[in-house]
């Protein structure tokens, strides 16, 4: 696969994961760190790196837009709940093993 065509099909499937978290707006951003390592948070920051790193100025609140769909304080009002303690700790276990494996 050439180069435009793997950057059409990832920018693709970006798209997809985005429409997804979107929709899933019953999946805490808390359980997705606890499960998979990442959150919308997680994407948001790798898209505005990703940006700087190309020379495009591409702020991390207009980053977590394209994310979420809407801004971030918006979306937390209305789909975003408090942690609990197991939530947390299942977490905390994951971005641990993310440092230790990545």
């Amino acid at each position: 696969m050439d180069d435009a065509t793997r950057d059409a099909v990832e920018a693709a499937a970006f798209r997809r994961l985005t429409a997804l978290l979107r929709h899933r707006t019953d999946v805490q951003n808390v359980d997705l760190m606890g499960v998979g390592g990442f959150c919308r948070n997680c994407l948001s920051d790798w898209l505005a790196d990703a940006a700087a790193a190309r020379g495009v100025d591409l702020s991390k609140d207009a980053a977590r837009k394209v994310v979420y769909g809407m801004p971030y304080a918006d979306y937390k009002a209305r789909h975003q709940t408090a942690a609990t303690s197991d939530q947390l700790a299942t977490m905390a276990a994951s971005v641990a093993k993310n440092r230790a494996d990545g």
